[in-house]
């Protein structure tokens, strides 16, 4: 989180410009390879519409509510599921709410919001991005404070299995090169020619 930025706003900012890219996707661009291996377009909606409504119900009871299926309308599923994450974040009682999980522990609702889904939306921008031939800049700001926050958990993420190994790039690239670097991304990657 970009200090100061509450979190409601900063969720706000980040899915904000992926619904930007997830609506500009034409249909049949929704089948085109990702930079994570072995994803499409599509599957890096149906990641972030798949784990994320479970997490949050499973931590805290908050339901999210129930779009159309991504298989047939990932737009709208992301929409759907995305305002639903909005409006917990606008909700003052929800604020309020702490989220519990075995393997976290207890973590008030917001920064848990904050620390796991918008920081995998702001990732995973890039990979919608390239994936479909739109603009993958990211906010060189929000780069630093991501690549530093998880710098020091290098062990942790990788061996959780979310993370590929870390791609090796020049000691003085650019910081969104080095934070895409770090989770496993080939920075430089291109889509095949189809």
């Amino acid at each position: 989180m970009i200090v100061d930025q509450p979190v409601a706003d900063e969720y706000r900012e980040i899915a904000g410009r992926f619904t930007a890219l997830v609506e500009a996707v034409p249909e049949e661009d929704w089948g085109r390879p990702s930079p994570v291996p072995e994803w499409t377009a599509h599957d890096v909606v149906r990641h972030l519409v798949g784990w994320f409504p479970p997490f949050l119900a499973g931590g805290t009871g908050v339901k999210l509510p129930s779009g159309p299926d991504v298989d047939d309308d990932p737009a709208g599923a992301w929409r759907t599921m995305s305002d639903g994450v909005q409006a917990v974040l606008d909700d003052r009682a929800c604020a309020e709410k702490i989220l519990t999980n075995p393997y976290i522990g207890e973590v008030p609702l917001p920064q848990a919001v904050s620390r796991f889904f918008t920081a995998d939306v702001f990732m995973h921008t890039w990979d919608l991005a390239r994936a479909t031939g739109q603009d993958g800049t990211l906010d060189p700001e929000r780069c630093a404070v991501m690549l530093e926050g998880m710098e020091p958990l290098d062990e942790l993420l990788r061996s959780s299995g979310q993370y590929g190994p870390k791609v090796e790039v020049p000691a003085d690239a650019d910081v969104q090169t080095r934070m895409l670097a770090f989770i496993g991304r080939d920075p430089g990657w291109e889509p095949t020619a189809s």
